[in-house]
């Protein structure tokens, strides 16, 4: 999905020119809590070092760690110790706020992602600092973490949920269109990172774009939607392209 430059609005009466419409809640957000969110297969528990650095460090280091870790703005841990300190250091965070994600079958730590860039006045958040591991790729248990992340944030009254990842990361501009998100554009020379120049590519999702998205989800996540072998019987990219397009119709009537 990409951008619609379509920008809803309205005249001011006085100067004759174009405004953005008029809000009916004008008040703050709440901010988000340190609360479990749990789903059918994982659940996302605040970051406790003392529970989930062990399993964590498993996660982040696979043999292909660097891979993984590249577009990220730190390094695979180097040991057990150092991961139990950079979460116990991340862990105090309100901004970023950090999660494990738990696999709710097994009860092991499979990856990590945070809520961040939290903007209470103008109902703005951004899903960031994502690390899933191996046994969370292309998976439920990805798309569950991110559907949790989503439906807490929609619910706490945020009208826009962001997605920025480096413009060069194609599996991370690939998952933003599979998710939903719809891609806004590219930012040039937009931060420094490990000493590299980073454009960032960003996607968002709107308050009003999520009940037909979280329909999708929750078709998608239904253990109906897989058959014997864990198959999934339909494409969450599917899905989620039709409720694009239920949300265009409806803007557009």
């Amino acid at each position: 999905m990409h951008f619609d430059p379509q920008i809803p609005r309205e005249t001011d009466v006085a100067s004759g020119l174009p405004i953005g419409p008029r809000l009916v809640a004008t008040g703050p957000a709440p901010r988000p809590e340190r609360i479990t969110l749990e789903g059918r297969y994982c659940r996302l528990e605040p970051f406790d070092a003392s529970r989930h650095a062990e399993g964590l460090f498993q996660a982040c280091t696979p043999p292909d760690a660097g891979a993984r870790f590249l577009y990220l703005s730190e390094e695979p841990p180097r040991s057990v110790a150092e991961m139990h300190a950079w979460m116990t250091d991340k862990a105090k965070s309100q901004d970023p706020l950090f999660f494990t994600v738990i696999d709710a079958t097994r009860g092991r730590a499979l990856g990590r992602q945070a809520l961040m860039r939290i903007e209470p006045t103008h109902r703005v958040i951004e899903i960031g600092s994502i690390y899933w591991g191996p046994e969370m790729s292309r998976s439920r248990i990805s798309t569950e973490a991110q559907y949790l992340f989503m439906k807490y944030a929609f619910e706490l009254g945020y009208r826009r949920y962001e997605w920025k990842c480096n413009a060069l990361n194609a599996p991370s501009r690939a998952a933003a269109l599979r998710f939903g998100f719809v891609y806004e554009g590219h930012f040039r020379r937009a931060a420094v990172v490990k000493g590299r120049s980073r454009d960032t590519s960003w996607f968002s999702i709107l308050d009003e774009e999520w009940p037909a998205l979280q329909r999708a989800y929750e078709t998608w996540l239904r253990p109906a939607n897989f058959d014997e072998a864990g198959r999934q019987r339909q494409r969450l990219s599917a899905l989620t392209r039709i409720a694009s397009s239920e949300t265009s119709v409806q803007d557009g009537a």
